[in-house]
């Protein structure tokens, strides 16, 4: 009797290769945060950030201060980045600069986004005339270069800090647009939508409560990787001499001034543009990162 038992009772796993392995309980998108270049990409911005943020603070010489006596000295310890031709400290006038150049980039960037995001989304709410309408303005904007429109717009209004973020916000809208409105399009007909339509809830409501939300990821991917376009677009608008007017200091018009001196004096342009490309390298990186991180994020939902 009870060697029958034996035979018919339900064997035991004999390795432990037949247990399921357990899966990591920390979420793609938090994995995907420990990633090296995401850290090394934000630590420069926020070295950048900071040393504009901090600058009057942190330098020992004024941005603006004219010494002939110190024209163009190569860097030294009294001098990190040399000087110019009028004997300004080149590493001052890059951390003022960043001021300005970041704060047009900010400005800019913000109400590019804001702006376009809202027409995105109303343009794919109510369709119709509205979303064609407000398509072709920005295939008109696609189909003109950026610097082209800002020098005409530019040359009418005339160069000043103002001037410059209205232009560059202008120039940039028509992505934010055109991106937002494609990702509205797929969360508008989708059930809690529907069901705020149904009760009676306003097209405003509907768009800021239960659409806005969704496309919040795309919106901040949007503005990470915008900011590094538009930091590139204001110094070539203050190389041309468009943007940022002198004696401010901005990284474009340093690299413009230093062009003359590269053979005898490379610092003078090199160290900005040098300063220059680390923030927007670093800026397309997190946004590149920030993109893959809403994509997996996505596939966890």
């Amino acid at each position: 009797m009870s060697d029958a038992i034996i035979q018919h009772a339900p064997s035991l796993p004999q390795s432990q290769s037949s247990v399921p392995a357990v899966r990591s309980s920390r979420p793609a998108w938090l994995r995907w945060t420990r990633h090296w270049q995401f850290h090394l990409s934000v630590a420069v911005l926020a070295v950048v950030i900071v040393s504009a943020a901090l600058a009057p603070w942190l330098t020992a010489y004024d941005p603006n201060g004219i010494d002939l006596g110190s024209a163009l000295q190569a860097p030294s310890l009294a001098h990190w980045f040399g000087t110019d031709q009028l004997g300004r400290d080149v590493l001052s006038r890059t951390m003022f600069g960043a001021r300005l150049s970041l704060f047009i980039a900010f400005c800019a960037v913000f109400l590019a986004g804001c702006g376009g995001t809202l027409i995105g989304i109303l343009s794919a709410y109510f369709g119709g005339w509205i979303d064609s309408v407000t398509m072709r303005l920005a295939d008109i904007q696609y189909s003109l270069p950026p610097v082209i429109l800002a020098m005409v717009v530019i040359g009418v209004i005339g160069p000043n800090t103002a001037n410059v973020i209205i232009v560059v916000t202008i120039a940039n809208w028509a992505r934010f647009a055109r991106v937002i409105r494609a990702e509205a399009l797929s969360v508008k007909h989708r059930d809690y939508v529907l069901l705020a339509r149904l009760a009676g809830a306003s097209p405003l409501r509907v768009a800021l409560r239960h659409i806005l939300p969704n496309v919040r990821n795309t919106f901040l991917v949007l503005l990470t990787l915008d900011i590094g376009l538009i930091i590139i677009l204001e110094a070539a608008l203050s190389f041309l001499g468009l943007g940022v007017q002198p004696p401010d200091p901005s990284w474009g018009t340093m690299i413009s001034d230093g062009r003359g001196q590269l053979e005898h004096a490379w610092w003078t342009s090199v160290m900005p543009g040098i300063v220059m490309m680390l923030t927007v390298l670093a800026a397309n990186l997190a946004g590149d990162h920030l993109r893959e991180g809403t994509r997996l994020i996505g596939e966890a939902d």
